[in-house]
Formats: C-alpha cells, structure tokens, sequence
C-alpha cells in the first residue's frame, strides 16, 4: 500500500471515531426533572435555561438557605435568595427577565447541578405521566414522545430525571409514537 493511500485511510479512520464519538452527544437534546407536587401536578425542571449563575454564586447561595429563605444576595442575574426545602436548595431571582427560580440538586458525589425553572421542552400531561409511570432507578422503558423525539426516564430521590433526545431515523422509516 503506498504512503499517499495509507494517509487516506489514517484520515478515514479519524473521521470515523469522530463521527461515532460526538455523534450521541449531538443527539441527547434536554434534560428535565419531573416532581409531583401536591394534588398530583407536575413542578418541571429543565437541564437549560437562560439565567446562567457562577458556581461560586450557586455555592453561596446554598451554603446561606435556610428553611425560612436566606438573606438576600447580589449575583450576576440580580438580588438572590435561597429557601431549603426537603428536595435541595430552591435560588429565587425576583428581578431576573425570566427563569426566576433554579433547583441547586447534588450527586452521591457531591458534584452540584442546577435545574431551571424555565426551558426550551415542552410537554403535556399525558406525556409526563407516561414519563413518571415509566420511571426506575436504572432506567425505564423508551417512550416516543412524537416523531423527532424519545425519552427514558429514571427514578431519583428528588424526582424523575429524564433524558430527551432525536433519534436517528433510517432512510424510509418513520418513528411512530406510542398511542
């Protein structure tokens, strides 16, 4: 095999990887936490949302709440308060343009995540209750949402976490939803 062929197939062999490395992570579109509040609606949480705070400001804010709310503090989105409630530290943001209310949650690991109040993903009620009813810790089922997208859900202890995503449509199929 001569060099110039070699090199083509070494470019090949990078574009391929590539292409199967950054391909799912392309394809995972939202993340949403799914609580049931009393009377059995839904409080939906999103992974995405437009007031963006600093981890330092989140991790003061955390470290302030109390169950009453904490004292109010200047962040980078406006004047914050924190309220401890029995599934995390709830961030107010009153003069926020929108998103005024982020979820401070923790892994095993101690590792923060903020859920937002306000997001892009949009579903019904039928489709929430699909979501909750399916959920496990490991996992549940995959639930077709509509025709460009599906979802897994899974069981936490603060609610069910989900993951929504495209799936990747062979030429000539169609993804039907579930009825």
């Amino acid at each position: 095999m001569s060099p110039l062929s070699q090199l083509r197939l070494k470019k090949l062999a990078v574009l391929v990887m590539v292409w199967m490395f950054t391909g799912p992570a392309l394809a995972a579109d939202q993340g949403l936490l799914i609580q049931i509040q009393p009377g059995g609606s839904y409080r939906v949480w999103h992974s995405d949302g437009s007031t963006k705070l600093s981890d330092d400001e989140i991790m003061l804010l955390d470290a302030e709440a109390t169950p009453e709310g904490g004292k109010s503090i200047p962040t980078s989105a406006g004047p914050a308060s924190a309220m401890q409630t029995p599934v995390g530290v709830v961030i107010s943001l009153p003069e926020a343009p929108a998103d005024r209310s982020l979820l401070v949650d923790r892994d095993g690991c101690g590792h923060v995540k903020t859920w937002h109040a306000e997001g892009i993903t949009k579903l019904n009620d039928d489709q929430l209750t699909d979501l909750v009813l399916a959920a496990v810790p490991g996992g549940g089922k995959r639930i077709v949402l509509d025709e460009t997208r599906h979802a897994k859900s899974f069981l936490t202890a603060i609610g069910v976490m989900v993951a929504i995503w495209r799936p990747v449509v062979k030429p000539g199929k169609s993804v039907t939803p579930a009825r």
